[in-house]
């Protein structure tokens, strides 16, 4: 009898290595995607995969479902390790029923981010399905459902990451835009509510699916996905070194690596990066390397709302996020799409343990109809509310402007920043010196012999008197007028101070962020 069991085993085992069959695996081949095993080879360190519930298939007895049962059921989870580092998978197969989401395969998901929320490691889902399996109607609508309240209940204490490597449309769409980033491949992957066909018929406008929800889509104009990767390798890569930067749960530390490059490191060529001319643009993000070590910047939405720049670095080792003004693209002002990028940014590293550093160059918000009616007081309102809420570590260093209520949003002493800095060329004022003057002195320029020779005068006096850091560090906002060069030594030693940073929130359920 038992080895009748052993044999019965086996044989349905290697049945669900096979997936749906060498004809569908060669279908995905060609489609430029690989299998949910070969992802999964790719992604965790070798012989390191344990999975489970390999047998599971489903119990749908309708439309013919009872002569199709593949061990499975269309997803393979399981844990295993990145980096030597415990994470939770799951990888759905688009081999078997073109991956779509049964009874059975949402309770294997379910599962295994029960699990992952239990033993405190980051969930991993891979995504590649049809969406819900049809023949078993709501049923597995319900399956969604559960997923998504999972998702919802381990936010914030474990980081989850989706990965789209294939279709994902319909109702499936909100588990992976509930986790804390969002990975697309270019060429094979698509999100959207509704497709084409229906958008089609309802509103009669005429779209591909690359252009409603492809990877360029989701990460330049809505903002829905945080990556953009070549294909599914490119991907797993991608995703091996985000984890390298992120903790195992919200009770943990970043993970420290040993780094060669000296803390007290100085970088001459930071003395010349800001431009005498205010008005003159550069790359925020030439600071952002000088200060990490070796160089090495891992930037999230790079693609979205390119005037604010995130990502992670590493300080002496430790990861550090950061969020920047970017000078080169609209001169760093925050809009409603920028404004919204850098709250979630803030908000991940609060929950989990990321000190953050901001490096403001700011002119104030951008003005016009099309912002206001947006609602860009509402998304403003939650960088805000993410800066001033946030308990980790945190340093400023304001490059050049600082202006206006976009001031008091980048981190500035007022709401709880731990250390804030300056460069010599920086400029904290309500507003520029040109429209400050303009307003302050109108009557009296119209009425000098030479009014743009009087407006020059009066903008060199504001600038001297306003538009410079000294009189904020005279009243202690600015902690410090530092030489661009030795931004990386007083960061490194600001956050080493800060490490063991307890700060005071009331007891409460949770605040009420503008959504």
């Amino acid at each position: 009898m038992g080895d009748d069991v052993r044999r019965r085993i086996a044989e349905l085992e290697a049945t669900s290595l096979e997936g749906g069959g060498k004809e569908r695996v060669e279908r995905q081949h060609a489609a430029g995607k690989l299998t949910a095993r070969e992802r999964l080879d790719l992604l965790l360190d070798p012989g390191s995969f344990e999975e489970m519930d390999r047998l599971v298939t489903h119990r749908s007895h309708d439309f013919g479902m009872e002569r199709q049962r593949i061990p499975g059921d269309g997803v393979v989870t399981g844990f295993g390790r990145i980096e030597g580092r415990q994470v939770a998978v799951f990888a759905q197969d688009f081999t078997v029923f073109g991956g779509s989401l049964s009874e059975a395969h949402a309770e294997k998901v379910c599962k295994i981010m029960d699990l992952a929320l239990k033993f405190g490691v980051p969930i991993i889902g891979l995504n590649d399905s049809g969406g819900a399996r049809i023949q078993e109607g709501v049923v597995s609508l319900a399956g969604y459902a559960d997923i998504f309240l999972r998702n919802t209940i381990a936010s914030g204490v474990v980081p989850q990451i989706s990965a789209i490597l294939g279709p994902c449309a319909g109702g499936a769409v909100y588990s992976p835009a509930i986790t804390d980033f969002v990975f697309m491949a270019k060429s094979s992957s698509y999100m959207f509510v509704t497709g084409p066909e229906v958008i089609r018929t309802v509103t009669h406008e005429d779209v591909t699916m690359e252009r409603l929800g492809g990877a360029a889509t989701h990460n330049q104009v809505s903002g829905v996905a945080h990556f953009a990767c070549e294909d599914d390798l490119d991907t797993m890569r991608q995703i091996r070194r985000l984890v390298g930067f992120i903790p195992a749960n919200n009770a943990a530390d970043p993970p420290v690596r040993a780094i060669a490059d000296p803390p007290d490191r100085e970088d001459a060529a930071l003395d010349e990066l800001v431009p005498a001319d205010p008005n003159k643009p550069y790359d925020i993000k030439e600071l952002v390397r000088a200060v990490a070590d070796e160089g090495e910047f891992f930037e999230v939405h790079a693609h979205f709302a390119r005037n604010i720049v995130v990502g992670f670095v590493r300080m002496a080792g430790r990861p550090v996020g950061v969020v920047a003004n970017q000078p080169a693209h609209l001169a760093g002002v925050l809009d409603i799409n920028a404004s919204v990028k850098a709250a979630r940014f803030v908000r991940f590293c609060d929950a989990f343990n990321v000190p953050l550093l901001i490096l403001e160059d700011v002119p104030g918000f951008l003005p016009g109809v099309e912002q206001e009616h947006g609602g860009i007081i509402r998304h403003g309102a939650k960088l805000l509310f993410a800066l001033a809420e946030a308990t980790v570590p945190k340093v400023t260093v304001i490059t050049r402007k600082a202006y206006g209520g976009a001031y008091c949003v980048m981190g500035s002493k007022h709401i709880r920043t731990d250390f804030n800095f300056a460069f010599p060329t920086a400029e904290i004022a309500v507003m520029g010196p040109q429209g400050a003057v303009n307003i302050l002195y109108k009557r009296e320029i119209e009425r000098a012999p030479d009014p743009e020779a009087r407006r020059a005068e009066l903008v060199r006096e504001y600038v001297a008197k306003f538009a410079n850091p000294l009189v904020a560090a005279e009243r202690g906002y600015v902690d410090a007028v530092i030489a661009p060069r030795t931004t990386r030594r007083r960061v490194i030693t600001a956050l080493a101070i800060a490490a063991n940073k307890r700060d005071w929130m009331p007891a409460k359920k949770h605040g009420n962020i503008p959504l």
